[in-house]
């Protein structure tokens, strides 16, 4: 991407309540490529939102990582940038055009950006302008159904100076619903000469293999796919450079990493937020396991990590 390198071409999306910094930090140590953080408001740093600030946080043993800013005026976009890049260790800077959120899309931000090519031109010519780091894309296959314009929009980005694009297969409208449509994550690959990051429906070692040989993107991105497995990663990579399946992570491999993964966050925002944040992780952990409602029943009530701790080993092991 540009002149910059990846171990691997196997990335972790960047996804609200999900991207964290402590689960950024699992799914590196379980290989993935890049990590992206969660959405940054520009306007929100602008103002010195202290919650903005906290999602900047960054450490080494999560790099390389992509920051990832949303707005729609492309100068505070571009002097936010600009600011983040300064200020902090992150590798590039991604703009989101993506995010597909009410709130979001209501007042002209992420995917609503869609609908808005030149727009879409002037935020990333005003932020390559500003910015001495790779600064990349993400979007949609367009905002509905009528107005499918990824190829538009990628050359839009292009010519304005960014260096790659993500791009999801689905629509603003379908939200996460129905199926990614490859053939348009395809279509931009061949008509854009930057790196290309295909997004949709990549879950499995055979699924990324899948869309990479058909779309021929230079990389795949996992979201929802990495939830409640950060071994994805790794399973994931293993397979596309030896083409063998590495098993799935065992029932005390999964526990183990939930105790952790509770552990880390507890260190970071204390007992009382970090059980109640597990809570949704725990549901993807556990998911499809014998007595996993039971289990996500009492996990729902936990206040502790202790009693984290006995809703697993009461009803998983």
């Amino acid at each position: 991407m540009g002149t910059f390198k990846f171990d691997n071409n196997v990335f972790f999306a960047p996804m609200a309540g999900f991207s964290d910094l402590t689960f950024r930090r699992l799914c590196k140590e379980q290989g993935a490529g890049l990590v992206f953080t969660e959405m940054i408001s520009a306007k929100g740093l602008f103002y010195n939102n202290d919650n903005t600030k906290e999602l900047l946080e960054t450490t080494e043993d999560e790099w390389p990582t992509a920051v990832q800013i949303f707005g729609s005026d492309p100068l505070i976009m571009a002097d936010m940038a600009k600011k983040i890049a300064e200020e902090y260790p992150f590798d590039m800077v991604n703009i989101n055009m993506g995010c597909p959120a009410n709130k979001i899309v209501k007042n002209g931000d992420g995917s609503a950006l869609m609908k808005n090519p030149e727009l879409v031109k002037k935020i990333v010519d005003a932020v390559v302008k500003k910015v001495k780091k790779p600064v990349t894309v993400k979007i949609r296959k367009g905002f509905d159904e009528g107005n499918v314009n990824a190829v538009l929009v990628a050359k839009m980005a292009e010519e304005a100076g960014a260096c790659g694009v993500i791009v999801h297969g689905r629509t603003r409208e379908q939200f996460y619903s129905g199926l990614a449509d490859w053939d348009i994550i395809k279509e931009v690959k061949e008509n854009v000469k930057i790196h290309v990051t295909g997004n949709g429906d990549v879950v499995c070692p055979i699924s990324a293999k899948k869309m990479l040989d058909y779309t021929g993107v230079d990389a795949i991105m996992i979201g929802r796919g990495a939830c409640g497995n950060p071994w994805v990663f790794k399973r994931v990579s293993h397979f596309l450079e030896t083409g063998e399946i590495l098993q799935e992570p065992t029932l005390d491999e999964k526990i183990k990493m939930i105790l952790r993964h509770t552990t880390m966050l507890i260190e970071k925002k204390g007992e009382y937020m970090a059980v109640r944040e597990m809570r949704k992780h725990i549901g993807f952990y556990i998911k499809g396991l014998k007595n996993a409602t039971d289990a996500r029943l009492s996990v729902n009530k936990a206040k502790t990590y202790k009693d984290i701790e006995e809703a697993l080993f009461s009803y998983l092991l």
